[in-house]
This record gives C-alpha cells, structure tokens and sequence, in this order.
C-alpha cells in the first residue's frame, strides 16, 4: 500500500521533473543568480542525480558518500542532461517497484568515510525528505532559474502565467 503510494507520486512527479528540465534552453545552462550559486547546468544535473539515489536508498541501510562514484556527462547540453535523467528515472523506478515494503520502516543513514552525515532514521522519512523533497527544492529553484532568464515556466501543477500569454 505504501509503495503504491510513493509509486503513484513518483511518476506523477517526474513527468513535471521531465517538463522542467526540458524547459532548459542551452543558452541558459551557465546562468546562476550569485556566484556562490550553482549554474542552470549544475542544478538541473544535480536533480538528474538524485533520482540515481534511488537505489542507495531502497536497497542499502547505509548510504556511504565517500565510495559513491556518479558520471553526470557533458552537461554543456541541455538534451545530455535530459537523457541522464531518463537513464536515472528509469533506475529509480525500478529500485521502487522492486522495493519490498517490510524494509520501509529500517533504519538508514548517511556516511562519508565513516562519519556520519544524516542520522540513523526509517527508510521512509529519507525517501520522503532526501529523495522526494529534495527533488521539489531544487525543481523550485531551477523554476526561478528559468523565469530570471527570461524562459517559459512549464505548468507543474496547472498552468502558469506563461500558459495564459
């Protein structure tokens, strides 16, 4: 029940990631609002790479960060970052799928080389906060990235003022 849940919401939401990250022109990619920020590329690989946790998270109790290798690709492009999405979205829905409910309520943490980085907590809260909140942050953030640049928002959920002009 709970994984037909998080499954419905899965899919539901990374068609509005899909939306989003399509909605990235290549003259954007090296926008960032500071220069502490992150540029469009960076961001919109980064939300990329968050779907690639999916595995670590259903089917690890620790996650360590100091052994995690990830190739993001030439993100100079915006359909590389597109296409490094579906490769991860794919790879995340099945760990989900393929998930086994029993172990939702398991304890899970973080590490990098041995010092914890998130505290141990039940499977679920991290798929909930680090996986499926994390995600919507950072999709919020690449919103204000592309209407600073003066670029169409897509309509996530319903439509924007760009749908209405």
């Amino acid at each position: 029940m709970i994984k037909q849940a998080l499954l419905g919401e899965f899919l539901h939401e990374a068609e509005n990631t899909r939306k989003l990250l399509k909605a990235i022109p290549d003259s954007a990619l090296d926008w960032r609002p500071s220069e502490i920020n992150w540029t469009a590329a960076q961001l919109a690989s980064h939300i990329s790479e968050v779907y690639n946790w999916f595995e670590y998270t259903f089917n690890q109790d620790v996650f360590d960060m100091g052994t995690y290798q990830y190739d993001k690709g030439d993100i100079s492009k915006a359909e590389n970052i597109v296409a490094k999405f579906e490769e991860n979205v794919a790879k995340a829905q099945k760990a989900l799928e393929n998930s086994d409910e029993g172990t939702y309520f398991n304890e899970w943490t973080m590490e990098m080389n041995g010092n914890v980085l998130f505290p141990p907590m039940p499977k679920i809260q991290v798929i909930r906060s680090f996986l499926y909140n994390h995600l919507y942050h950072h999709r919020g953030e690449l919103v204000v990235y592309l209407r600073s640049t003066g670029n169409k928002v897509p309509g996530l959920y319903g439509p924007t003022a760009d749908d209405k002009s």
